[in-house]
């Protein structure tokens, strides 16, 4: 079964220095039919203005992955780590028996668009932790590049859960095929563009798609696109 979410179906916050979509039940927004999908539990598309960001907060049993689009997102937390990642970065944060941090635009007159995704941990009570990996970015063209995995590397940030994300720049017209065991599920956001899922449903830019029960599909760019896919266990959360 492939479920359609148009990106204007999405819960919008917005103030004087944030804008953020929200794809399942996060804060003000709650909606018991769209609590999480597999252990995918948030899924944020926020942009924030120049020199603005999150104070310090803190978090639990979660992990946390960022992914920026434009500009530059500054990372400092109470373990000592501190940095600034960019398009081309993957921050995984593993909050665990807890963790204090902040989130700040690093640029004072540009804009940062990041992704912000928080997975299930698939233990309890780990001890926090904190990684930032650098993927190679001419990898993305018509093809399925994994930038977070349960089996990390140099380029793949770990998770402790067993999934792995994917990000891919699809040229107009092209095709990628993924394959998965039986059992698991699958999340689809398109970043930009237009792309088609086994020649049937489209999806437009920042909708998103939840697949169950199909584990074989074909991804057509209808235009020159940018998406990203997770291959998630199945079973409850």
């Amino acid at each position: 079964m492939i479920q359609l979410y148009p990106a204007g179906t999405r819960y919008t916050v917005k103030n004087d220095w944030l804008e953020s979509n929200l794809s399942f039940s996060f804060g003000e927004y709650y909606d018991t039919s769209n609590i999480r999908f597999g252990p995918l539990r948030v899924f944020n598309d926020d942009t924030v203005e120049g020199g603005r960001g999150f104070g310090i907060h803190p978090h639990r049993e979660a992990e946390i992955v960022s992914i920026v689009l434009k500009g530059q997102l500054k990372h400092e937390d109470n373990l000592g780590n501190s940095g600034i990642i960019s398009y081309g970065n993957i921050q995984r944060i593993s909050a665990g028996t807890g963790v204090l941090h902040s989130e700040f635009n690093a640029s004072n007159d540009e804009e940062v668009r990041f992704l912000q995704l928080w997975f299930s941990p698939n233990e309890k009570k780990l001890t926090p932790s904190y990684e930032d990996i650098s993927y190679d970015v001419e990898q993305l063209q018509n093809n399925l590049l994994p930038v977070i995995s349960h089996t990390a590397s140099e380029r793949v940030a770990g998770i402790h859960q067993d999934l792995t994300l994917y990000l891919s720049k699809l040229d107009g017209n092209k095709t990628l095929n993924f394959q998965q065991e039986e059992g698991r599920k699958i999340y689809i956001f398109t970043i930009e563009g237009e792309i088609s899922i086994n020649q049937d449903l489209i999806l437009k830019s920042q909708d998103a798609a939840r697949i169950t029960e199909i584990h074989d599909i074909t991804i057509q760019g209808n235009q020159d696109s940018f998406f990203l896919l997770i291959d998630l266990p199945g079973g409850e959360f």
